[in-house]
């Protein structure tokens, strides 16, 4: 790839004669004139092009680096070739030498999101230019990472959706980023962003639609934001965890019928999920369970054999 230093704003035209009309005996011969002037401007512009990639004799030690926000950097650039001038050109960190084969770019501590660093080099001989781009992620892991159940609190109904929403903040580059659900310990799905661009630090969400059951009763759902940087980044990828969302879910309790009277005016029954039972009464009044039990009033009525239990 040959990138000119410059760009020619116009070329000289031969004149023309006064009435503004070249004769057609003369058309050939100015066509030849032109096109010689064209060869000789591109042999001209040949020596100052910049090549890069393989045709390169620049080598950048590492050619991609991954920086932690506020962390330090260095990158090596070396020329295979006597080289008149080698150097640097970034935002922050700009290091030219000469005749020198070497030269170093680095930061102490890498807090802006700049342009790639670009290594370039003039040399004495063709190619005369050189340049080679680095490849500098910079990241930022979030600030927070929490969930939440949208539009909703309190405790959920078996077979009703809800929404679970996942919030990251100021995280970079997003690009990078995996959002990573999970239920207990168990993942459920996971969200990339491979399609967004921007380097800068960014806030996203993620969503989970859920249907519980009542085998979910005090299921905790968590969302993870991973940063996938590559190899040449932190190893195992850094992560950041919500705190775990505990869902209550509330469902008719009963799945048989037995016999049982009670007595007295008002009864207090502490009824196991693992041995669920209905009473054969009319009126039942669920309230909040605890410790993995359900509690019900019964309100005293005559009883009926097998009558239905109603719940919520």
């Amino acid at each position: 790839v040959c990138s000119p230093l410059f760009t020619l704003g116009c070329l000289a035209r031969p004149s023309q004669k006064s009435e503004g009309i070249i004769p057609a005996a003369d058309s050939d011969n100015v066509l030849v004139e032109m096109a010689s002037e064209y060869l000789k401007l591109a042999v001209f512009l040949s020596a100052f092009c910049a090549v890069s990639g393989e045709g390169c004799s620049l080598q950048l030690h590492p050619s991609r680096v991954v920086v932690g926000f506020g962390d330090s950097v260095s990158v090596r650039c070396v020329a295979s070739r006597p080289v008149r001038v080698l150097g640097w050109e970034a935002a922050i960190g700009s290091a030219h030498t000469q005749r020198d084969l070497t030269v170093r770019w680095g930061v102490d501590s890498l807090k802006d999101w700049i342009e790639e660093p670009i290594c370039y080099g003039v040399f004495f001989t063709a190619p005369r230019q050189c340049e080679e781009k680095l490849n500098l992620v910079l990241y930022k892991i979030p600030d927070s990472v929490s969930i939440s159940a949208v539009n909703h609190t309190g405790p959920m109904k078996e077979g009703k959706q809800y929404q679970l929403q996942c919030e990251v903040q100021n995280i970079a580059p997003v690009q990078y980023l995996t959002l990573r659900w999970y239920r207990g310990q168990t993942e459920v799905y996971n969200h990339t962003f491979s399609d967004l661009t921007p380097d800068t630090p960014v806030q996203v969400s993620s969503t989970l639609l859920i249907t519980p059951t009542s085998a979910e009763d005090g299921a905790q759902y968590s969302c993870v934001a991973e940063l996938e940087l590559g190899p040449e980044g932190p190893q195992p990828p850094p992560q950041v965890k919500a705190e775990p969302l505990s869902i209550l879910v509330h469902y008719p309790p009963f799945s048989s019928l037995i016999d049982e009277t009670l007595e007295g005016s008002k009864a207090r029954n502490s009824l196991s999920k693992s041995s669920p039972k209905v009473y054969s009464v009319g009126v039942l009044q669920w309230g909040l369970r605890t410790e993995r039990h359900q509690w019900c009033d019964v309100t005293e009525r005559e009883p009926e054999p097998h009558a239905p239990v109603q719940g919520f």
